[in-house]
């Protein structure tokens, strides 16, 4: 029985390290996934990679990170909206790159879910999402 608690035990703290920081609710029809996470060469910077799904009409509402994220569309068509840029749809195989507390939004325009691999390099012990309301 020790070896399945011990395992048990192994598998919550790697669940844990991958969650989302506190403060980043799920919102209705957005499910976010971490994948992984990895300190940097550079102190006090880290690699975070997470599988963001959106259900068919729904929007990953305004909201920024406290550094660069960088966007590659796994699956679905959605409409990126940047500060001070004009809306760019994506779909599958393209990629975007996100400025560091940049204000921004998603959309999944098409009919199916949508997905996509984002990974950002940030400052450690920031929250990772900041909701603008």
């Amino acid at each position: 029985m020790k070896p399945t608690r011990n395992a048990a035990a192994m598998l919550l703290a790697a669940a844990t390290a991958l969650a989302p920081h506190a403060g980043q609710a799920q919102q209705a029809g957005v499910h976010r996934t971490g994948l992984q996470r990895h300190d940097l060469s550079i102190p006090g910077w880290e690699a975070i990679q997470v599988r963001v799904d959106i259900d068919p009409g729904m929007t990953a509402p305004n909201h920024r990170h406290p550094g660069e994220e960088i966007i590659y569309v796994l699956a679905g068509s959605m409409e990126y909206q940047l500060q001070g840029k004009p809306p760019v749809t994506l779909k599958a195989g393209d990629v975007l790159f996100v400025p560091a507390g940049v204000i921004h939004s998603a959309k999944n325009v098409g009919h199916d879910n949508a997905s996509e691999l984002a990974t950002y390099v940030v400052e450690k012990g920031k929250p990772l999402v900041e909701l603008i309301k």
